[in-house]
């Protein structure tokens, strides 16, 4: 098990935060005391203000989706309330036609920042992990901008786990949608780097602690339907697993 892994969970009610040993044990932080993964139910790993989305950042996922190669970094905002964590279950709201899944590597940030050059990038990360863009393609087409297609609750699931120490520039990333691969790729194929990202992102908007850049996603991105299981896996980082169920309207 490669990298220091951190994750937050919840027990008898409690939050806590723990890093994850060889073996499922825990060295708790903070919180209850727990020996062993298998005894918690799992948090994201951190709690962002915001998440920065980054919009067709592999070659290949702009070809498929018909698109020219952005000159820079084409960001968006994602809000805090889109979070979930490992196995809590995406939700779809009705009336659209097509609610698609996206497989991509999120930065989490370790400390308050602004204007980080793309040399000091790595040293205001604290980790890395998997995410999952979840996207209503209906009002992309609709608004042209993200914010209503991203922004529904549940569509950013974060997790398993929060990974230091690892280089994520060249890391298998591969998305299965009910146990079939649909995304098989390496985040060497991103078009803009990591440092690339920091400093663009930094430049505009200072990031705190826990924030998030998720950085984009490789092709074979497809639609969601009440039923599926969705799952996420980056070489060195874990496999984040949720289940998709349809929205309960009538559900206080």
């Amino acid at each position: 098990m490669s990298g220091t892994r951190f994750i937050r969970y919840t027990f008898n009610g409690e939050e806590g935060g723990a890093r994850l040993k060889p073996g499922g044990r825990l060295e708790v932080i903070t919180g209850p005391e727990v020996e062993r993964l298998e005894q918690v139910e799992l948090l994201p790993p951190v709690s962002p203000t915001k998440i920065v989305g980054i919009g067709l950042n592999y070659r290949e996922h702009a070809k498929e989706m018909g698109k020219k190669l952005p000159q820079e970094p084409m960001m968006f905002l994602m809000p805090s309330t889109a979070v979930i964590g490992p196995g809590q279950p995406i939700v779809l709201p009705p009336g659209y036609e097509r609610i698609d899944y996206e497989g991509e590597l999120a930065l989490i940030f370790g400390e308050r920042c602004r204007n980080v050059p793309a040399e000091r990038a790595f040293e205001v990360l604290a980790g890395f992990c998997c995410f999952i863009d979840v996207s209503v393609r209906d009002l992309q087409k609709l608004d042209v901008q993200y914010t209503r297609a991203k922004g529904f609750d549940t569509f950013a699931p974060l997790g398993p786990h929060m990974v230091s120490g690892v280089d994520p520039r060249a890391l298998r990333i591969t998305t299965r949608l009910n146990g079939e691969k649909r995304q098989d790729s390496s985040t060497a194929d991103m078009i803009f780097s990591i440092p690339r990202l920091v400093e663009h992102v930094t430049r505009v908007m200072t990031m705190l602690p826990g924030d998030v850049i998720a950085t984009g996603t490789p092709p074979g991105v497809g639609p969601l339907s009440p039923g599926d299981e969705v799952e996420v896996e980056i070489e060195s980082l874990g496999t984040l697993k949720c289940p998709v169920v349809a929205e309960d309207l009538n559900k206080d």
